[in-house]
């Protein structure tokens, strides 16, 4: 399931990220998402989502949680 239809408020962990840009692979490694990594969606914006990871919270935007595939 991609992160863009999980629950809020559910605890997923990273399964896959969807995507051949490595910019955004870096990006998301330096939020500390990459597979196997626990993470959460706090709630969502007009701007984008807000995500938990590592007892952290990040604002992103949909296309980065679209790219995101989770299992819970």
């Amino acid at each position: 399931m991609r992160l863009i239809d999980a629950n809020h408020g559910t605890d997923y962990v990273v399964k896959r990220i969807h995507t051949d840009d490595e910019e955004l692979v870096s990006f998301l490694f330096s939020l500390g998402c990459y597979v196997g990594e626990a993470i959460t969606v706090v709630s969502n914006t007009r701007s984008g989502y807000v995500l938990s990871i590592k007892d952290a919270r990040y604002n992103v935007d949909s296309d980065l949680v679209r790219a995101i595939e989770v299992e819970g």
